[in-house]
């Protein structure tokens, strides 16, 4: 039983005081390597609380400058924290309307750039590294068309969060960028959330940052040694998910009530990117509506997210029915908006501790750069004049061309012979095994048709196959849960989805536009899947997006009838 086996755990890390080694930074807990570098996290409430002032500044700033909309460029941990306290707290009257831009998709950039009045706009760029390759392009982009608008360069309506000494630090000061927020140089990205990678945006948003700040100094003050492991929320959920994980049970689902599913973006990047390496990880499952018990194999162990305030008693009757047919659950109630700061905290304790138990380094991401090195290889030669690598498809029709490696090429074609995209699809699918999990990477436009139409994709496939689905965006799930499917272990079954922009999006000063980043993105995406014996083929919608996207949502749901 697993709460037995999280029992065993939690008296083990009783008797060794393990809590308190954490607290220490003893670096033997995990892999040995620099993970105390890296634990600023555990400091970083009070220290924020002491440095509040400066923050309300900066929000009083945003509002008496008239600002009516801030745009945040970053990717990740720069973007994913801001972006779920946006969809959680909605807009705050008299405060700019937080967008937030991390897809180089050409339409997505577009889209933005229509929405903004550059007379009213804050501009913040957020990149710990302050060299992130599409933070870099949002700039490039949005300065020149701010000059535009404006009829000259204005420093005063840019902003930067970022790391001391960083390029974007510097060319901060040298634009006279209207503020430069500094992150903490021992805070990764996926744990910035409650330093000014998070807490900058809330207080530019007009939240009450203060108040963010009270409830996750409660949670951090109830995982401190002082209190007994089995009563610390932190480490004994971090406890629950590795004895999960140990049991099999290694697909965390959320149940997220619909004010909060913003926050499930954020948790899906911690979890992936800091448990997901050395074949070992948590893969977790956002956005899943959620089915009968007949629709989920035994690798599931589901986290409720409920509105107290709110609560849906059909979304509640539905998780008792799947703990019923012996799923575990774990129940967390949010009361409102303002404890998504207790759980930021929560549930970076729970992952450091969950990293220790099953023997991995929860703060590097080891696996990240191939797909990236492979982006500029392929950006830097269109730049000098080529144009990115022909790619045979394996079939091709109307409206699809299906490509693949050598490799899964071979797993796919019966005796040689040539078939269609669909038979081949399937065939696709068909290599789906007990345990597995099924993940749809899309490099198109995050709207909410294709959304929707994805959903359809991956609802269709739990229904045929009874295993875990994920859904994610390009090129954000680099940034996300990229690292656990090219170093986590080797269950994923993965269909990357890439189309035929209509309009690109121009870059200055480079050659190419922001769709041939997307291109490149997704290229090195897959050849990084390929390199590593993962499943993997990428589908080209090449008519309609749109009808491409909902034919594969007809054909999924095909499977189930076969």
């Amino acid at each position: 039983m697993l709460g037995d086996a999280t029992d065993r755990l939690a008296a083990a890390w009783e008797s060794e005081d393990r809590v308190a080694r954490l607290w220490a930074g003893d670096a033997s807990l995990w892999s040995g390597a620099d993970e105390a570098d890296w634990l600023g996290w555990l400091r970083i409430v009070p220290e924020q609380s002491a440095r509040l002032g400066s923050l309300q500044a900066l929000q009083r700033d945003g509002a008496g400058q008239g600002f009516t909309h801030a745009l945040l460029m970053g990717m990740g941990g720069s973007s994913l924290c801001p972006e779920a306290l946006r969809s959680s707290f909605g807009r705050v009257a008299g405060a700019p309307d937080l967008l937030v831009l991390d897809s180089t998709d050409p339409a997505q950039v577009r889209a933005v750039d229509e929405r903004l009045d550059y007379r009213r706009t804050l501009f913040i760029v957020s990149s710990k590294s302050g060299a992130t390759l599409e933070t870099g392009l949002f700039l490039r982009y949005f300065a020149e068309r701010a000059r535009q608008e404006l009829g000259g360069h204005d420093g005063g309506r840019f902003m930067a969060i970022t790391d001391p000494g960083s390029p974007l630090d510097s060319a901060a000061a040298a634009d006279r960028f209207r503020f430069v927020r500094h992150g903490a140089p021992d805070i990764g990205g996926r744990f910035s959330a409650l330093s000014d990678f998070g807490l900058a945006p809330a207080a530019v948003m007009g939240l009450d940052v203060a108040r963010l700040l009270d409830r996750a100094e409660a949670m951090r003050s109830a995982c401190l040694p002082s209190i007994p492991v089995r009563e610390n929320p932190g480490a004994m959920l971090g406890l629950t998910l590795a004895a999960a994980a140990r049991a099999g049970r290694d697909k965390v689902t959320f149940v997220i009530s619909p004010q909060y599913r913003g926050f499930g973006a954020w948790l899906e990047q911690l979890l992936a990117e800091s448990i997901g390496k050395d074949g070992v990880g948590l893969v977790p499952v956002d956005g899943e509506d959620t089915g009968a018990p007949d629709v989920y194999g035994d690798d599931r162990i589901f986290v409720h997210f409920r509105d107290r305030t709110s609560p849906d008693p059909g979304r509640d009757a539905a998780v008792s029915t799947l703990e019923r047919a012996g799923h575990p659950v774990v129940r967390l109630d949010i009361a409102d908006p303002y404890d998504l700061g207790a759980e930021f905290f929560r549930w970076e304790f729970a992952t450091a501790v969950a990293g220790s138990v099953l023997g991995i380094n929860p703060f590097d991401q080891p696996d990240v750069e191939a797909s990236k090195v492979e982006t500029r290889r392929l950006t830097a030669a269109y730049e000098a004049g080529s144009a990115l690598p022909a790619d045979e498809p394996l079939a091709r029709d109307s409206l699809w061309a299906l490509h693949a490696d050598r490799t899964n090429a071979a797993a796919l074609r019966s005796g040689g012979r040539r078939a269609s995209v669909e038979s081949l699809l399937a065939a696709h699918w068909d290599r789906t095994e007990a345990g597995d999990y099924l993940a749809l990477l899309a490099y198109v436009e995050m709207s909410d048709a294709h959304a929707a139409a994805l959903q359809r994709v991956r609802h269709a496939l739990r229904a045929a196959t009874c295993a875990a689905t994920c859904v994610g965006f390009g090129p954000r799930l680099l940034h996300s849960t990229g690292q656990l499917h090219k170093g986590g272990p080797n269950r994923g079954v993965f269909l990357l989805i890439t189309c035929a922009d209509e309009q690109d999006a121009t870059i200055p000063g480079r050659r190419y536009g922001f769709g041939t980043v997307k291109a490149a993105q997704a290229r090195g995406d897959y050849q990084a899947l390929a390199d590593r014996g993962r499943r993997a083929v990428r589908l080209h919608v090449t008519g309609c997006l749109l009808n491409g996207l909902r034919r594969l949502a007809d054909l999924a749901g095909q499977l189930g009838r076969r």
